[in-house]
């Protein structure tokens, strides 16, 4: 059985950090952004961690189990 190549879509979204969780950044921060307030904009920009159910989803398209 070949080795199950990870998703290039993903390797580009996603970082895993030193303990194994998985780094993602925040959505709703590249266009129309004249509506959206500067506090909303400041906080969009840092990254945040992927959800428990959405995990594993991320790990596999990572090349994971």
């Amino acid at each position: 059985m070949p080795k199950m190549k990870s998703s290039r879509a993903a390797k580009k979204r996603f970082k895993r950090t030193a303990t194994g969780k998985i780094k993602r950044y925040q959505a709703n921060k590249s266009h129309i952004l004249t509506k959206k307030t500067a506090k909303r904009k400041r906080q969009l920009r840092g990254s945040t961690l992927v959800a428990g159910p959405d995990r594993k989803r991320c790990d596999r398209l990572l090349g994971g189990k």
